[in-house]
């Protein structure tokens, strides 16, 4: 049994905090921090009443305080630090916990607020520190990247001498009722999926405008949807753990109606990350459209339909060819009723308190700055069909590519 620190109060917090409340015998206490200590004591009072978990507090923090934040940890005493708020925020906490002595864990690599471009050089260069302390800093447990990285390791396993292609395949299938709206932070969200697209093909990055490649993929339970390459981070660390690998992309579902909208933020200026003076005072314009468009932590109520993540893989085993399926299917309606989110925080929540338990447990250990991908993948399989993300597989398929 063990406390732990969990960083962000946003859906996919409140999603992490409902799921370790329903482990007590892995996570013995909770500490919920954030900017804003109201949405922590609302996400901590919905968790008492519905779970019966009474071992949570809160607290305000401003994670990108070193200081500020190394105090609240010594304070709370936690084995780790769970971080769930903003991607910006990781090389601050991880200082944090190698000043407080703790471990750590996130769902999203670091990008600088200036530049739209993620990788994980910022985080792979504190390997050192953290093996020299003792300490275990887990990267990139939430779905996709998370459990996408942890179903290639699972792969190569159990079913393959040596993976050729990967194809990630990322289908949003629900419908909220909003003209416009994003799933997770949409200042995030939206610098994801507006920078060029890009893929890994015979030793070298292949770059490409956005939305530039589409393909329709047919999806199990929801069926044929207009899918873009797009860039995403865990390609990075796969490429290099996998080194196998002769193709690996990334394909994302968008409709009509959101490309026509995206488009029209970015012609207009919106999506601008440089400030500009708006009656004499700096604003950066994707900073205050965030303000302006729904919180994704309030989408869940009427959210219907559902979300489908895997793996599409095609490789060699016993001199043959082979192909491989694994996937998972997640109803926004049925995360919405166990925790209060919709389903895209539910797939990114559930995985990072699944990585959480690997590492408090044993399961996953060591000491520097790690993937998902490089530990054993089989504890975190089994898991995750008791926890709320049931994952299925299909072999020597078409993969539509």
């Amino acid at each position: 049994m063990s406390k732990v620190l969990i960083i962000g109060a946003g859906g996919v917090g409140r999603v992490v905090v409902y799921k370790c409340a329903q482990h007590p015998d892995v996570f013995s206490e909770i500490l919920l921090a954030s900017r804003t200590k109201s949405k922590c004591d609302a996400i901590a009072a919905d968790v008492k009443r519905d779970t019966g978990y009474q071992a949570i507090s809160t607290a305000a923090v401003d994670a990108e305080n070193v200081p500020e934040l190394t105090a609240l940890i010594r304070e709370f005493q936690p084995a780790m630090v769970i971080h769930v708020a903003l991607p910006y925020q990781d090389l601050t906490i991880m200082d944090a916990c190698l000043e407080a002595g703790v471990h750590y864990l996130d769902t999203a690599n670091y990008e600088p607020k200036d530049v739209a471009k993620f990788e994980y050089k910022w985080q792979w260069a504190y390997h050192d520190r953290f093996k020299d302390a003792g300490l275990l800093a887990v990267l990139g447990c939430g779905f996709d990247p998370g459990v996408t990285s942890v179903y290639t390791a699972y792969a190569v396993k159990h079913h393959f001498d040596e993976i050729h292609y990967l194809d990630i395949v990322d289908c949003n299938a629900g419908s909220h009722g909003k003209a416009f709206a994003t799933n997770f932070n949409p200042e995030i969200n939206i610098r994801e999926i507006t920078q060029p697209g890009k893929y890994y093909e015979n030793g070298q990055w292949v770059e490409i405008p956005a939305h530039s490649v589409m393909k329709p993929l047919s999806y199990p339970g929801i069926g044929p949807k207009n899918s873009y390459l797009i860039y995403h981070e865990e390609l990075e660390s796969l490429v290099k753990n996998f080194p196998s690998l002769k193709r690996a992309r990334f394909w994302m579902t968008f409709g009509d109606e959101y490309l026509t909208h995206l488009r029209v933020i970015q012609n207009i200026g919106m999506s601008r990350i440089d400030p500009v003076m708006y009656k004499g005072v700096e604003v950066i314009p994707l900073e205050f459209l965030k303000y302006v468009l729904p919180d994704p932590g309030e989408l869940g109520e009427n959210y219907t339909g559902e979300t489908s993540i895997g793996c599409r893989i095609r490789g060699i085993k016993d001199g043959k060819e082979k192909t491989y399926y694994v996937w998972n299917n997640c109803s926004h309606q049925a995360a919405y009723e166990e925790t209060g989110a919709q389903g895209v925080s539910y797939t990114t929540g559930v995985p990072a308190m699944i990585g959480a338990m690997m590492m408090l447990k044993g399961e996953w250990t060591g000491n520097g700055v790690f993937n998902v991908e490089q530990f054993n993948p089989d504890p975190f399989m089994a898991q995750r069909n008791v926890c709320g993300l049931p994952w299925h597989e299909q072999f020597n398929i078409d993969l539509e590519f």
